[in-house]
């Protein structure tokens, strides 16, 4: 039984793709600079493991990781039918 609010995974741990644009994963992390923290949100195609979308922050909103989305979808042309996968952590 899953926490109420959460979806279900449909990645079910399949970290494999046949081609570009069925799975991409999101990920927050910080960097440390001279001027404090600064968040980077990433998202990648399993299919290439390349980086298909990024923003970074001096915070860390809902609003980081909809721009690295979005920035993923411009950048391969709004693809129909990609599972689009993330840890569910705090963010």
């Amino acid at each position: 039984m899953r926490p109420a609010g959460t979806k279900p995974n449909h990645l079910g741990q399949d970290f494999s793709a046949q081609a570009p644009n069925q799975k991409w994963v999101c990920d927050i992390t910080y960097l440390r600079t001279g001027e404090g923290r600064l968040y980077l949100a990433v998202v990648l195609d399993l299919f290439s493991r390349m980086v298909v979308g990024w923003a970074m922050d001096k915070r860390m909103k809902a609003a980081l990781v909809c721009d690295a989305l979005q920035m993923a979808l411009w950048r391969r042309r709004m693809p129909k039918g990609v599972v689009v996968h993330s840890d569910r952590g705090s963010q």
